[in-house]
């Protein structure tokens, strides 16, 4: 079964996750979520697939500080949704999705048992 990575060409674990998906000889569909950015009703479709929590899904970077976020409000799959869609690029990556699971490839430990399941 072919797998999607929400993929950042700038992130080195979003780049292992690819190059473990090559490696594995997994089909893999490339979506740079930056230059093509998921929208509402996609984000909450991923959110209802993701083994993680949907906090999980927010980076809480330097960046999430800087727009002076508070990273309670963002636990529920709708706020979620929300705060991505407005930012992008506070999305965690990779994020690799296979029919009806996500997860997210951090820490990279996970991706390859889940390319093999």
């Amino acid at each position: 079964m072919a797998v999607t990575i929400l993929h950042n060409t700038a992130c080195s674990t979003s780049k292992h996750a690819l190059a473990q998906a090559d490696n594995s000889g997994t089909a893999t569909e490339v979506v740079q979520y930056l230059k093509t950015p998921l929208d509402r009703a996609a984000l909450l479709a991923l959110i209802g697939k993701l083994e993680d929590p949907p906090a999980d899904l927010v980076r809480k970077d330097p960046y999430f500080a800087q727009l002076g976020l508070d990273a309670d409000d963002f636990v529920t799959p709708e706020a979620v949704a929300d705060l991505l869609v407005e930012h992008p690029r506070l999305m965690q990556r990779p994020v690799l999705i296979k029919g009806e699971r996500a997860i997210i490839g951090r820490p990279k430990d996970r991706v390859r048992p889940f390319l093999e399941s």
